[in-house]
């Protein structure tokens, strides 16, 4: 990914998607079910509370709702910042309603986990971490310090010392496990969302490029008749004009430059070729097309293609589809990038399958990574050989992900060894130390003859004016 794409992506943080109106709401309802219990307690129930002070905490919630709907636009978005501030206000004055109201011997003290769930949802880590903190804090001090609850008749309701214990220690596991379950499940959608976004990108990147080609050697095809003609006409009027030495000189520029026109639409389409091209291929040009861009970058690329056990020797012609040509690319790309000197790409068929392995030698795959390969924003640590041998590299994790996304799109299957493990199947060649990924699709998902969507053949249609 670019660096743009990178700042983009893990430059935002999860608090600024929240709308500050969203959190407003949230407080409302929170207010509404204050104000009833209170109200409840008291009338229903004939429970004295310290009402001046209960509707005082109630009154400062009411209040900032107040102020920010009047200060602020109804799309405002929080910042990192402000989205803690608002959690940890609402954290305290639940704390502070509760002292009231007779601390843990109040069933509402469960209500101390809705602050650190939303926090644990939307912000990072050291925020929910403080947020996380402080609740654990307030709820021991509540345990000890609140004011009793008493009925009309002046009886204290309160709860067993072991059922209080039982109380703390439920809200603090609670705090514990469902802040962390929470933000890490939150994190992982974030993450997976993000991933496929990018993966997204990259695919339409691609499938604008294959449709650029298309339109390119359209044009050029269409235009190579014009352009002989140009120069036909041009090379009779440089015979007819030998007594005009100045219109004999333009003749030869016009001819020139229909050669000089040719030649770019060649480079750009491919000129002469057929349309077909760029919906089918034979695999090894599939492969070379991916390949290209990492040829030419000191290391040495091996291909190697021929069929497997009952193969056929014509090796088979495959759908052009940009999710094989980026997938393949990336991973080509990631054997370069690692590889000591060689890289090599294998592609083998038989009657049902076709493979397509990508080996290097160089230093593989960490070991304790194997099992989590294609994760998104997945990357080791960076040694200081990894950074003198490639000092511009700074990925994201997201190659290989991509590379599977897109390739498991198609309908492949990928598998990743180190050539190094002794109990690896991928390849049996000693050469092959490093990074091994095979990937494997059934041949009706890409023969472009014998699929389930096989490419129509014939000569291209005539564009017409």
């Amino acid at each position: 990914m670019a660096d743009s794409n990178q700042t983009f992506w893990r430059g935002q943080e999860r608090s600024s998607w929240i709308r500050l109106r969203t959190l407003i709401l949230l407080r409302w309802v929170a207010i509404v079910g204050q104000i009833t219990a209170i109200t409840v307690a008291q009338q229903t129930y004939h429970v004295q509370l310290e009402l001046g002070l209960c509707y005082l905490a109630v009154g400062v919630s009411v209040l900032g709702n107040l102020t920010a709907i009047f200060l602020f636009p109804q799309n405002k978005r929080l910042s990192e910042f402000e989205n803690f501030l608002m959690v940890l206000f609402d954290l305290l004055q639940l704390a502070f309603l509760l002292y009231l109201t007779g601390g843990l011997n109040n069933p509402f003290a469960l209500l101390l986990l809705g602050p650190v769930t939303i926090s644990a949802n939307v912000m990072s880590t050291r925020s929910t971490l403080i947020v996380g903190g402080v609740a654990i804090i307030l709820a021991t001090l509540l345990a000890e310090f609140h004011l009793p609850l008493r009925t009309d008749i002046g009886f204290i309701l309160r709860i067993p010392d072991i059922l209080l214990f039982g109380n703390w220690a439920a809200i603090i596991i609670a705090i514990v496990f469902i802040g962390a379950y929470s933000h890490r499940v939150s994190s992982e959608v974030q993450s997976m969302s993000e991933a496929l976004s990018a993966a997204h990108m990259a695919l339409a990147r691609e499938q604008k490029l294959t449709d650029l080609g298309g339109v390119v050697a359209a044009a050029a095809h269409e235009l190579g008749t014009p352009l002989a003609t140009i120069k036909l006409t041009s090379s009779e009027l440089i015979e007819e004009l030998e007594d005009r030495p100045d219109l004999k000189d333009d003749a030869a520029l016009i001819r020139e430059q229909a050669d000089r026109c040719r030649d770019i639409l060649r480079d750009m389409g491919r000129a002469g070729k057929d349309d077909l091209h760029l919906r089918q291929a034979p695999i090894s040009t599939v492969i070379h097309e991916a390949a290209e861009p990492h040829i030419e970058r000191g290391k040495l690329v091996h291909f190697i293609e021929g069929p497997a056990l009952d193969g056929d020797v014509q090796q088979p012609s495959i759908l052009r589809k940009p999710e094989i040509i980026h997938g393949l690319r990336n991973l080509i790309q990631n054997a370069v990038d690692f590889s000591r000197a060689n890289v090599w790409v294998e592609a083998h068929w038989t009657t049902d399958q076709i493979t397509v392995s990508i080996m290097d030698d160089g230093r593989g795959y960490p070991s304790h990574l194997i099992g989590r390969i294609g994760d998104p924003f997945m990357r080791r640590r960076r040694a200081e050989t990894d950074q003198r041998a490639r000092p511009e590299y700074e990925g994201m994790g997201l190659g290989l992900f991509i590379a599977k996304t897109l390739l498991e799109r198609s309908g492949a299957e990928l598998e990743f060894a180190n050539g190094s493990d002794p109990y690896q199947h991928l390849s049996d060649n000693p050469a092959h130390r490093g990074a091994i990924v095979r990937v494997s699709w059934p041949r009706k998902m890409i023969d472009a003859q014998k699929g389930d969507t096989p490419v129509p053949s014939g000569s291209n249609q005539r564009i017409r004016a």
